[in-house]
């Protein structure tokens, strides 16, 4: 498939890239893209919850009444779950909730979320560009020549750029990444997907494989 190729104002600067159909245009596979995704979100959390169970709880363990004749239920321990200031039942203990996923799965749940937005006409390609210093202002510039001043935005950048990166880090909603930090996360949950000229051979290599 061709796309024009812009500048970074915005406009039209008579070129077209080719995009490999490869990559850009398969038949998504959802399941990929499902166990990609909730795979990506299960890594981000940190499974430090904990609460403590009546072994932890400080507190003497001495019998507090009777076992029988005082009408009511028995209790062992002031520690006991039933007490208020007790341990919990079955309470959360950390865990790890990371999983593995096979490198060819991955790669097809990449290719299907560039599809996906290629689909939807969400893929646009800017020639490489470059800031002389890091100022928000110009980034978001070049959002509004874009029109995605009011957008999800990511931008794929073919090699680490300082500059670009630093301009666009206070705003919520762009996200600048190098191909290398790609995943099928951030593809789809942009709204508009800005792929640099220089980034689109590094894609296409790495997703080919």
């Amino acid at each position: 498939m061709k796309v024009s190729v812009l500048d970074y104002t915005g406009k039209d600067t008579g070129r077209q890239v080719e995009l490999s159909d490869a990559v850009f245009a398969i038949e998504p596979n959802n399941h990929a893209v499902y166990l990609d995704v909730k795979q990506h979100l299960a890594n981000k959390r940190q499974g430090t919850h904990k609460a403590k169970e009546r072994a932890e709880i400080s507190g003497s363990t001495r019998k507090i009444k009777k076992q029988k004749g005082t009408g009511t239920a028995r209790a062992g321990s002031i520690k006991s779950p039933t007490f208020r200031g007790g341990g919990r039942v079955f309470g959360p203990r950390p865990k790890d909730y990371s999983f593995k996923l096979n490198k060819n799965l991955k790669r097809l749940a990449r290719k299907s979320a560039f599809s996906l937005q290629a689909k939807e006409s969400n893929i646009i390609v800017l020639e490489d560009f470059n800031f002389e210093a890091p100022k928000t202002k110009d980034f978001i510039n070049v959002l509004k020549a874009l029109e995605l001043d009011n957008k999800k935005s990511l931008f794929v950048l073919g090699e680490s750029n300082n500059n670009v990166y630093l301009s666009s880090r206070n705003l919520k909603g762009s996200v600048v990444v190098t191909t290398s930090e790609l995943n099928t996360y951030k593809v789809l949950n942009a709204g508009k997907v800005v792929l640099l000229e220089g980034a689109i051979s590094d894609i296409e290599a790495n997703l080919s494989k």
